[in-house]
């Protein structure tokens, strides 16, 4: 099992800045891939960003250019600058074990872009 935690979420003014943090604990081992999602009020949960273990990087067209996602060992950063209202959302960690398919989620924490 691996157990994820985010942390950093919080109220921002629109074009302001937030980082989140995940920290990855237990069985760590095989992850291959980890990533954010996120989920807007009646919307689907959607892709954020993903990092691999060799720092390979996916963006969703919605915040290139604005958001970075980075990793150190089992911890993986977002960094969202010029926050917009329509970021607003809960974001998940996720993260992914190739190797039997396992996804694992953390619990969410919740972005409010507003002024």
């Amino acid at each position: 099992q691996v157990q994820l935690v985010e942390s950093g979420g919080g109220l921002v003014q629109p074009g302001g800045s937030l980082r989140l943090s995940c920290a990855a604990s237990g069985s760590v081992f095989s992850i291959s891939l980890m990533g954010w999602y996120r989920q807007a009020p009646g919307n689907q949960r959607e892709l954020v960003a993903t990092v691999s273990t060799s720092g390979n990087t996916v963006y969703a067209d919605s915040v290139k250019g604005r958001f970075t996602v980075s990793r150190d060992r089992n911890i993986i950063y977002l960094q969202m600058n010029s926050l917009k209202q329509e970021d607003t959302a809960v974001y998940y960690c996720n993260a992914f074990k190739q190797i039997g398919g396992m996804n694992y989620w953390g619990k969410g924490t919740l972005v409010t872009v507003s002024s």
